[in-house]
């Protein structure tokens, strides 16, 4: 690690650059509501948005860790004092732009890591399920409560089915009842638990990895895991024939097989 700088910040959430050199660089998204356990009210959805759609042009950056300030919330849900006095029309406004800025996290071109601190709820569970791989404290708590309180689980849980399983998912947005970081490790919802201790350290081992592979290879297996989700089988299996072919419009396959073969050699 060079060096860590400011890149981004409103008065909810900041962006901020770990340097690696000519390696690249990683970003470091905080949704900064510590007090009101990282939820999600209208001025912080729209800076989310913003300052992830600023990281799509990147050609920097190697990865994204998304997290929330404080040791109790990644984020603990859409904000309920936006929420409560909404009608038709504004409800879908709220729920469309708060798509619109889980969906520009989504769409990232490099992998994004979910950095779950503490309550992971509705909106904060849907934004874990579009990074591609979330890593826990072992206290952390997850869950989708929106039945409790009237309303459907919506947006990006509609991701939960490819993660976890319809039976899993069922239980959550039916029943809307929490569940453990150790349960969560179970299901699929996560890929790591550690101890709060660890949960850097963890983040910093899945970066390192990261940096260790081909910058223009793992964002070709980005794009082809897209490609993967919405075509069927035949065409995907094609769709990744493409992006083979496009991972040798650089030197990046050649250059690195030369180095591994050559470390075989010696």
């Amino acid at each position: 690690m060079v060096a860590m700088d400011s890149a981004a910040t409103s008065s909810t959430v900041s962006t901020t650059y770990t340097d690696h050199g000519e390696l690249g660089r990683f970003a470091v998204v905080t949704i900064r509501r510590a007090a009101k356990l990282n939820t999600l009210d209208p001025p912080t959805i729209g800076a989310l948005h913003a300052q992830a759609l600023a990281l799509h042009g990147d050609e920097t950056l190697r990865g994204v860790v998304v997290t929330g300030a404080g040791d109790r919330a990644f984020i603990g849900g859409a904000d309920i004092y936006t929420m409560v006095d909404l009608d038709a029309d504004g409800a879908e406004a709220f729920i469309t732009s708060l798509h619109e800025a889980i969906d520009a996290i989504r769409n990232i071109p490099v992998p994004v890591i979910a950095r779950v601190n503490g309550y992971c709820l509705g909106a904060g569970l849907e934004v874990a399920a579009a990074c591609d791989l979330r890593v826990a404290c072992e206290d952390a708590v997850f869950g989708m409560p929106e039945v409790k309180v009237g309303m459907p689980s919506v947006i990006e849980a509609a991701l939960l089915p490819r993660l976890i399983g319809w039976g899993r998912t069922a239980e959550l947005v039916l029943l809307g009842e929490n569940i453990g970081a150790g349960e969560a490790l179970q299901i699929g919802l996560v890929e790591r638990v550690v101890g709060r201790d660890q949960l850097d350290g963890a983040v910093q081992s899945w970066c390192a990895a990261l940096l260790s592979a081909g910058p223009r290879a793992v964002r070709l297996q980005k794009a082809l895991m897209r490609d993967w989700e919405r075509l069927p089988l035949d065409q995907a299996v094609q769709a990744g024939i493409r992006r083979y072919r496009q991972s040798y419009g650089s030197d990046e396959p050649r250059s690195k097989l030369r180095n591994f073969v050559q470390r075989r050699r010696n």
